[in-house]
């Protein structure tokens, strides 16, 4: 009954005309940014903290909130129709949502990412309101040890799943890892693999590597197609740009699965919406009657990815408010609004100011409703890109692309680099090598590498740290259960095959 109370007053405080406008302006702020690639919402949070001086604490807290779940939204829109993801948790989306595009289903991807961006969101904010506190428990039951074999198991379920080969999969993993190794060792402070260029000592920035695997080699490929003669003059979108009763029908279950997969990980500081929406791609996959259609436009490779990406920052809000503990790098600033505010995130908050981090969660049921209402009457806008004539299109992506880019630092050397991932994304689609595999690596190779290195550091070197529990062990397990499965299971079909024609 305390809890109810709690809720109750949230709602009298998010329910404010002043509070209502500040929602609105984050979630408006937070799809529009969602849109360009490069800048994203921790970026675009930063940008606008000092625009929260002299503002109520409260007000302040629910834009910068409306900004980061706003920007999950706004991301769909050129994944899906121009393969051109604004983050890491955008990569799947692009995938499918394209392959969907180019089919004439551009509406349709649209509207099941706003469809289950709203479910799942609100099955995040529900769990927030509920589990908060004893999730909160689990996740300080993760070290080094369990964090390094999540990311392992991360790693091993998405190549596995992501080609039709395994080794071509573990190939563009590595691949990814490598990739990540470019620039400074924060241990020892040395340089590696810079090749001397002082802008590769931060390393190579996630968004050049998106967009030149995603955008540019779809422009590459585009234009050999125009030299061939064989580019269609524009897309079309044929039927409605609703779902049919039987895409809502495939797409009910990856919604679901999605909305608590995202949660789950958003809670665990450090994994994030990408690791969330390509385990929920995984798992989709890995559950479909019809896994062929992955790769291709299968509609629950859009639900079930959006779904997590947007219930994830439900997910990361538990240990920020309830343990002081930011998850990654968006609610790593929004800690530091906190703290411009004077408020210090974690357990007495509940206690001290109940009602700013209740009127903070309530608004987000608010914003939710906000951004379904905004970007379902915009699906027919959105589409029309898709009318564009290819010769129009790819200057435009390039363009998008180029901004976006230079933006993050102003580097000519980031251009460079996004030609040379551009050709490299083009030759991993006529090797038929998958690149999602690359990109989690990429993401996931930095805390990897300091679990690792903490872990052994803890355990004096010994291995058997990464076994010395019941959550490593079962997360040990489940990796090589994803790089099995790819042996196991066309035996068990073919087994399967003949008991039917035996019994027949």
């Amino acid at each position: 009954m305390e809890t109810l109370g709690h809720i109750l007053n949230g709602f009298s405080v998010c329910l404010q005309p002043m509070n209502l406008w500040y929602t609105f302006l984050g979630v408006f702020i937070g799809t529009i940014v969602g849109i360009l690639p490069g800048i994203g919402p921790a970026a675009s949070i930063a940008i606008l903290i000092p625009a929260t001086f002299g503002m109520d604490p409260t007000s302040g807290l629910i834009m910068m909130a409306g900004i980061y779940y706003g920007t999950k939204y706004g991301g769909s829109t050129t994944s899906i129709l121009l393969r051109t993801p604004g983050e890491a948790s955008s990569v799947m989306t692009s995938i499918e949502g394209y392959e969907m595009a180019r089919k004439g289903r551009g509406g349709a991807a649209l509207a099941v990412s706003a469809i289950g961006s709203f479910i799942a969101g609100t099955i995040g904010v529900v769990a927030l309101t509920i589990f908060a506190l004893p999730l909160a428990a689990i996740a300080l039951k993760f070290g080094p040890a369990e964090y390094f074999n999540l990311m392992i198991f991360a790693l091993t379920a998405v190549a596995s799943l992501a080609g039709k080969s395994l080794a071509k999969g573990m190939l563009s993993t590595v691949l990814g890892l490598v990739i990540a190794t470019v620039g400074i060792d924060l241990q020892s402070g040395q340089q590696r693999f810079t090749g001397g260029i002082p802008e590769l000592m931060d390393g190579i920035g996630f968004i050049v590597v998106v967009v030149g695997m995603f955008a540019v080699s779809e422009v590459l490929r585009g234009m050999e197609q125009l030299y061939k003669g064989t580019a269609p003059k524009a897309m079309r979108i044929s039927g409605k740009l609703w779902l049919t009763r039987e895409e809502w029908k495939r797409s009910i279950g990856p919604i679901w699965r999605g909305g608590i997969i995202g949660f789950l990980v958003g809670i665990l500081p450090g994994a994030g919406g990408t690791i969330a929406s390509m385990l929920s791609y995984s798992t989709e996959k890995r559950l479909s009657k019809h896994p062929e259609e992955f790769g291709k436009g299968a509609i629950e490779g859009v639900a079930g990815p959006e779904s997590a990406n947007n219930s994830d920052t439900a997910g990361a809000m538990v240990p920020l408010l309830t343990l002081g503990v930011p998850g990654g790098g968006a609610t790593a600033v929004m800690m530091g609004a906190f703290i411009m505010h004077g408020i210090q995130p974690g357990p007495l908050l509940f206690q001290n100011r109940p009602d700013l981090v209740w009127g903070l969660i309530d608004s987000m049921y608010i914003g939710n409703i906000m951004l379904l209402v905004l970007n379902l009457p915009l699906i027919g806008l959105f589409v029309r890109l898709l009318y564009i004539p290819s010769g129009m299109l790819y200057p435009l992506i390039v363009a998008i692309s180029v901004v976006g880019t230079y933006s993050v630092n102003a580097s000519m050397v980031e251009l460079y680099l996004v030609l040379g991932f551009g050709v490299l994304g083009y030759l991993f689609e006529k090797v038929d090598i998958p690149v999602a595999p690359l990109v989690l690596s990429l993401v996931l190779a930095g805390i990897m590498e300091q679990s690792f290195r903490q872990a052994m550091t803890i355990s004096d070197g010994s291995l058997g740290i990464f076994v010395g529990s019941g959550i490593t062990i079962t997360l040990a397990i489940m990796a090589l259960l994803s790089v099995a499965m790819p042996f196991i299971m066309p035996r068990l079909k073919k087994l399967q095959s003949s008991e039917d024609q035996a019994a027949a």
